[in-house]
């Protein structure tokens, strides 16, 4: 029950009577000498009770007027005002005391037409015949409720919310000032005080005059600062210092900052304190001082060999790492300490160096920890925007990656000019596919960003096979994506083609625009699906979907900031393929590329020497010799490609490139997805019930049960939590049953769940032990 469907039923019961001894009371008069109820009648009493009217100024719309007019209400004598039947009118004399009406004599004119009434029908008003006052008739339900003067304020400020609030609830607090201040004030002061700072003026005009006064005096209770004579400026002086009760507010706004965007702003207005011992982790000048001094030091590594450039960024890390759990770094204002988390990854990735060992050495090595350097430019990038920031990143990238990416470069080189292009590695043939599977073909997915994929497919219920593939040479798409079809075998290339466009190998027709390949695909019985389509589910499918190399193309460094987009994409085109029948899809790739910011080193070729010029590779003139590597085309060995020397390009200013020969260019991943179990488990399972008798509980499975176990779980996902021993097997019907047998957990919150295995959880559904059912 509300407070008001209390006070109702007691002003409305003040009427009851004995029909064998009494009459029916003509009305009940509600007295209050203290106005304490006046503010709630119009808006609160008269909507609830229809027969409530008003002693006061003649405003019939209102149901208020003097007192003759009340009587002619009570004879129903206005055409204009209807009083309920079978009900007494109620009339709430504001300003008035019983003992008013009681001295007759002495009454007031304006009461004398009322006086009369109280000898007709009850008065309402406390045993001691005193008025009801707010604080009395709320002592009179029990609730422990203070009574200094300045809850009694506050509690008359607060009346109109009070009377919504449930008697129940009300009876486990204790009533003070500062809970009525903060009903007012909408239950959350703290909310109240970051929104106060964040535009004060708005705040203010936003209040009324009682729920500003009961905000004043929270923060006057709460925080001990006036915000009418402190000003915001002070209040946000004690934010940033978060120190004492303001620790609660400065928490409440780190957790959700972009809702007050002016507070930085206004800290700024601020003076940050000189203490070296002090806290100012509040401040966001401090905070811009240390992003000043690091974009310094990451610009001063230009100076610095590669080994000192790494020594200084992981001092740095050190130094900095705390401020990206820092506000301000939610907030966007410290780019440079979330970027030099990822250079301290390139930094310890390229101190060590692919220069040494078979190449069976050094690729492991490259996939042990190298693809981290290549991963780590990509995510430093990725974490700023303006041109100074780039600048001293791109510079601390430039120290640290660029030879190490220019010599493990030139060594792989050396290693395949000796042995030959991919010799005894894996390349993909037709035999690779299976008979039920999807393909997904992705241009541009590097091996650092396959893993990244990787993960993500992890983390979403999906298990990942990789392989490696050697892209095919040059390292274009032309070239590479014919090379990991499923009808790879019925390709072949023309001797003198200089742009690297294989054909079909019984035909000749080129490759390029994609039809005679999509034909030799439907030839051989694929599916051949568009973006948004999936399929039947069943035999073989090839599709395409993403498109890094384009974004790189297109935007250079910038596809740092689109990376993880593309890949969430991603992850949800495959995730469709499961949902429409598919048991596993494989991920394939053409090539990777190289990326630095300001251009990879130039070597100039000219023009004169060549048939044809990309970026990383050309296409040689007969009997001409250039200072670089030739290696046969994948599609005709014959054909002969120049590849630029290290990571050079023989475009200047080339930031992103691709055609050579390097570890990011040519080592690629192949990804085999295939959902868990326990994924595979939960898509086609459904909880129909689960009851408790006594302290047995018995589910039922609707699908497939097999493997399958019931657990009972204080944690849902801990196993150790188990309170029945790990719980008992399903049976084939699909129903599990397990007893938990100390009887004291009886009543205690706890999840019925369903486990594979692998104790992988597959299902799960709150319960109370003992207690209820599905």
């Amino acid at each position: 029950m509300r407070i008001i469907d209390s006070l109702i039923e007691a002003v409305k019961g003040s009427a009851k009577y004995s029909s064998d001894v009494q009459i029916a009371p003509f009305c009940i008069l509600w007295p209050d000498k203290e106005r304490q109820w006046e503010a709630v009648i119009p808006q609160h009493l008269q909507i609830e009770l229809p027969e409530l009217f008003v002693l006061g100024d003649y405003a019939p719309e209102k149901r208020t007027g003097p007192g003759i007019w009340l009587r002619c209400v009570l004879a129903q004598k206005l055409a204009d005002v209807d009083l309920p039947a079978a009900t007494p009118a109620i009339f709430y004399l504001p300003g008035v005391s019983r003992q008013d009406l009681r001295a007759i004599e002495n009454c007031p004119d304006e009461l004398k037409p009322l006086a009369e009434l109280q000898y007709r029908g009850p008065i309402w008003s406390q045993v001691n015949s005193k008025d009801w006052t707010i604080l009395a008739f709320l002592k009179s339900m029990g609730l422990d409720v203070a009574t200094d003067l300045a809850t009694k304020d506050a509690m008359r400020l607060a009346l109109s919310k009070l009377l919504d609030e449930d008697i129940e609830q009300l009876q486990r607090k204790r009533l003070d000032k500062d809970y009525f201040n903060a009903l007012l004030t909408g239950g959350d002061w703290v909310r109240e005080v970051l929104q106060w700072l964040n535009q004060s003026e708005a705040f203010r005009s936003t209040h009324d005059q009682n729920e500003w006064k009961a905000f004043v005096d929270v923060c006057k209770s709460k925080l001990q600062f006036n915000p009418e004579t402190d000003g915001p400026i002070t209040g946000a002086t004690r934010l940033a210092g978060h120190e004492g009760a303001w620790h609660a507010v400065w928490d409440r706004f780190c957790e959700a900052p972009k809702r007050y965007l002016n507070i930085p702003g206004l800290i700024r207005k601020t003076q940050a304190p000189d203490d070296l011992f002090m806290d100012v982790s509040g401040w966001p000048q401090c905070n811009e001082v240390e992003e000043n001094n690091l974009r310094k030091d990451l610009v001063s590594t230009t100076e610095m060999k590669p080994g000192a450039a790494r020594e200084l960024i992981n001092k740095l890390e050190a130094n900095n790492k705390a401020r990206r759990r820092l506000v301000w770094a939610e907030l966007g204002e410290s780019p440079l300490a979330q970027a030099l988390e990822w250079l301290e990854m390139l930094a310890q990735a390229t101190a060590n160096p692919l220069t040494s060992g078979t190449l069976n050495d050094v690729v492991s090595k490259y996939c042990d920890i190298g693809w981290k350097a290549d991963l780590g430019v990509l995510k430093a990038l990725a974490c700023v925007e303006k041109q100074t920031d780039l600048e001293a990143v791109s510079k601390a990238i430039s120290t640290v990656y660029l030879p190490w990416a220019e010599d493990s470069a030139r060594y792989l080189q050396k290693l395949f000019e000796n042995s030959g292009y991919v010799s005894g590695v894996d390349q993909s043939e037709a035999s690779h596919f299976e008979k039920d599977e999807c393909v997904i073909f992705v241009d541009g997915l590097r091996f650092d960003i396959a893993r990244c994929l990787s993960e993500l497919l992890a983390e979403s219920g999906h298990q990942t096979q990789d392989r490696i593939v050697w892209a095919a040479l040059p390292t274009i798409t032309a070239t590479c994506k014919p090379a990991v079809t499923p009808v790879s075998d019925q390709i072949s290339g023309q001797y003198g083609n200089h742009d690297f466009e294989p054909c079909v190998a019984k035909t000749i027709q080129s490759l390029k625009g994609g039809y005679h390949l999509r034909k030799l695909l439907l030839d051989a019985g694929w599916q051949v699906l568009d973006k948004l389509e999936t399929g039947t589910g069943q035999g073989r499918a090839w599709s395409e979907f993403g498109n890094v190399d384009h974004e790189g193309h297109d935007k250079g460094w910038k596809i740092a900031r689109n990376l993880e987009n593309m890949l969430n994409e991603t992850v949800d085109r495959i995730k469709t393929l499961f949902d429409s029948g598919w048991k596993k899809i494989r991920v394939v790739t053409d090539h990777g590329w190289l990326l630095l910011p300001g251009g990879l080193p130039y070597v100039d070729l000219p023009a004169c020497l060549t048939e044809n010029k990309w970026g990383r590779f050309a296409a040689i003139k007969v009997g001409a010799e250039i200072d670089g590597h030739l290696f046969p085309w994948r599609w005709n060995p014959d054909q002969l490609v120049a590849v630029a020397n290290g990571i050079s390009s023989y475009r200047k200013g080339e930031e992103y490139a691709h055609g050579g020969m390097s570890f990011q260019e040519c080592l690629t991943l192949e990804l085999t997805v295939t959902l868990t179990e326990a994924t595979q488990k939960s898509g086609i399972l459904e909880i129909t019930d689960v009851v408790w008798k006594g302290l047995r509980c018995n589910m039922t499975l609707e699908g497939d049960s097999s493997g399958l176990k019931l657990d009972i779980r204080l944690q849902p996902g801990n196993p150790d939590s188990s309170v029945v021993q790990g719980g008992k097997p399903f049976k084939e019907n699909g129903k599990g049953s397990v007893v938990v047998e100390d009887d004291d957990l009886e009543g205690t919150a706890a999840a019925a769940v369903v486990v594979d295995n692998h104790d992988q959880l597959v299902a799960q559904v709150t319960t109370v032990i003992g207690r209820g059912d599905k």
